[in-house]
C-alpha cells in the first residue's frame, strides 16, 4: 500500500487528537492576535537549569550567536532583493515557478504543485521537522533568557483558529519588562538565539543525512535531465508536419501545431516540438528551442538508465564509456526504472550530428545550480540514481534532507527584519544602539517594514500576472 495512505491516516487521527485535547482544555485557551494560546509552566525548570549551569558557555555562544544573526540577516536582505529583482525584470523565469512567492510551509507542498524536483512532503515529516525546530527554536530562547536573567512566564504552544488544527507554533513567553532592562547586547543574543539553534540544528541532521546517505544507498543508474536539443532561428524553420511556415512568428508556429510531438524541419534537418515545450519558450523572438530527431526520443527513453547490454550503469562516466564501445546503426538493449517499474528498450544508435563516425543516443544532462542543488549534490553524485539497501531508507534520506533544508530556511526567514519576526526586533535594538534615539530607530525600523511588505506583495502582483497569463 502508497504511504501516503497511512499519512493520511495519520493526519485524520492527528487531527482529532488535537480537536479533543482542544476542547477538554479550552478554558485554558486565550485567543491573542491570530492565534490561540496553550500556556503551560512544563520545561521551564529544565530551561532554567541550563541557562544557569552553563554560565561561562551560554557567554561565549551568546557573541556567536549575535554574529551569526547579523549573518543570516545580511544573507536574507540580499536573497530577498535576488528574488524581488527576477519578479520584476525576469518574466521567463517566473512564468516557470508554480508556487506562489508567499506561501505557508504545509503538507504535500511538492505533490500539490507538482514540483518534481522536491522529494514528497509528508504530513509525518511535517509533524516531525516542525516539532523539532520549533521545540529548539524557543528551548534556545528561553535558556539564553535565563542566562541573563530574564524570568520565563510560561511555555506552551498556539493553533491558527482558520485552519484545522495541524498548523501550530511553539512558544516560550519571557517577561517582556525584565527583558527591556537588560542590555542591548542581552537582548541581542536572547533574540537570535532562536536562529541559532536552527542552524546548529541544520549542521547535526546534515551531517547524520551524510553518514546515513554513505550507510543506505548504492549508485544504481543514471539519470538523464532532457531529450537532446538544439537552438535554431526561426527563420530557419521551413515545415511544420509537412505544412509550409508562412507566418514566422510564435503564434505562427504555435496555430501548426497538434498535440504530442509535431515533426519540424529547419536548416535541412528534422526536429520535434511539442506545444507545453513551446509555451516555455513564449518570449524568444528569434530563436527555438527544438529536440533532436534522435533515438532516444523516438523511442520514448524515461527513467535510469541501469543497464545497457547487460552491463550494469552506475556513472556518466560508465554510461559514456559503454556507449562508446558501439557504432551508429548498432542495437542495445536499455534497462532503465521508472516509478518502481524496470522498462526494457530496443535502440537503434544514431549518428552524432557533430561527428557522425561517433555513436548517437540522444539524452541531455544539465548541470544545476542554486544553493539548494549544491547542497544534495554534495551528498550524492548529480545524475546518478541511488537505491536504498533496506525498506524505509528512502523515507529516512527524505526527511533528513528536509529537517536541513527547512532548518535553514527558517533560520534565514526568521533573521527578516520585519516587526513579525525575530529580526525585527534584532533591527530595531541595532538602530537604537547606534542613533541613541528611540523615535528615529523607530522610524528607520518601520520605513523598512512598510518597504518590504510592499516588495513582498508586489511580487506577489507579479506572480498572479505572469503565472496566468494567456500565452
Amino acid at each position: 500500500m502508497n504511504f501516503i495512505i497511512y499519512d493520511i491516516s495519520f493526519l485524520a487521527l492527528f487531527i482529532i487528537f488535537v480537536s479533543i485535547f482542544l476542547y477538554k482544555r479550552r478554558n485554558k485557551i486565550k485567543k491573542e492576535g491570530l492565534l490561540l494560546l496553550y500556556r503551560t509552566k512544563k520545561g521551564i525548570k529544565i530551561i532554567n537549569n541550563i541557562g544557569n549551569k552553563y554560565k561561562k558557555t551560554l557567554q561565549v555562544l551568546s557573541y556567536i550567536s549575535i554574529i551569526l544573526g547579523y549573518f543570516l540577516m545580511g544573507a536574507m536582505i540580499y536573497l530577498f532583493g535576488k528574488i524581488v529583482w527576477v519578479y520584476l525584470f525576469q518574466p521567463n523565469i517566473v512564468r516557470i515557478v508554480k508556487v506562489p512567492p508567499i506561501m505557508p510551509l504545509i503538507p504535500y507542498l511538492p505533490q500539490i504543485f507538482k514540483l518534481d524536483f522536491l522529494p514528497p512532503f509528508y504530513f509525518t515529516y511535517w509533524i516531525i521537522i516542525i516539532a523539532i525546530i520549533a521545540i529548539t527554536h524557543e528551548f534556545a530562547h528561553g535558556i539564553f533568557a535565563a542566562h541573563k536573567k530574564v524570568k520565563i512566564k510560561n511555555t506552551g504552544f498556539g493553533f491558527f483558529p482558520f485552519f484545522l488544527p495541524i498548523f501550530f507554533a511553539a512558544f516560550v513567553e519571557l517577561d517582556e519588562k525584565k527583558m527591556s532592562q537588560k542590555s542591548k547586547f542581552s537582548q541581542l543574543s536572547i533574540l537570535s538565539a532562536g536562529t541559532f539553534a536552527n542552524v546548529l540544528v541544520a549542521i547535526f541532521f546534515f551531517l547524520i543525512l551524510l553518514g546515513f546517505f554513505n550507510i543506505a544507498f548504492i549508485p544504481s543508474g543514471v539519470t538523464f535531465d532532457s531529450y537532446s536539443y538544439s537552438i535554431v532561428p526561426i527563420t530557419k524553420i521551413e515545415l511544420i508536419n509537412g505544412v509550409p511556415l508562412e507566418n514566422i512568428s510564435y503564434e505562427g508556429i504555435l496555430n501548426l501545431l497538434k498535440d504530442g510531438y509535431n515533426q519540424i524541419e529547419a536548416n535541412g534537418r528534422d526536429y520535434l516540438l511539442t506545444k507545453s515545450f513551446l509555451k516555455q519558450q513564449k518570449n524568444n523572438e528569434n530563436y527555438i528551442v527544438l529536440y533532436d530527431n534522435s533515438p532516444a526520443i523516438n523511442s520514448e527513453l524515461k527513467g535510469a538508465i541501469k543497464e545497457i547490454n547487460g552491463v550494469a550503469i552506475d556513472s556518466k562516466k560508465k554510461f559514456v564509456e559503454e556507449l562508446m564501445k558501439y557504432s551508429p546503426g548498432e542495437k542495445i538493449d536499455i534497462v532503465t526504472k521508472f516509478d518502481n517499474e524496470t522498462l526494457k528498450y530496443e535502440i537503434v544508435l544514431g549518428s552524432n550530428p557533430k561527428n557522425e563516425s561517433v555513436p548517437w543516443l540522444g539524452v541531455g544532462f544539465i548541470e544545476r545550480k542554486g544553493i539548494l542543488n549544491k547542497v544534495i549534490n554534495f551528498i550524492k553524485k548529480e545524475n546518478v540514481y541511488y537505491e536504498a539497501k533496506f525498506v524505509g531508507g528512502i523515507f529516512i534520506y527524505n526527511l533528513l534532507l528536509w529537517l536541513t533544508i527547512i532548518s535553514i530556511s527558517v533560520a534565514l526567514i526568521n533573521m527578516l527584519p520585519i516587526g513579525i519576526f525575530d529580526g525585527g526586533k534584532f533591527l530595531f535594538l541595532t538602530a537604537l544602539a547606534i542613533t541613541k534615539n528611540e523615535k528615529k530607530a523607530k522610524g528607520f525600523f518601520n520605513l523598512l517594514t512598510y518597504i518590504i511588505l510592499f516588495l513582498f506583495f508586489l511580487i506577489m502582483i507579479f506572480w498572479f500576472l505572469t503565472r496566468f497569463k494567456t500565452p
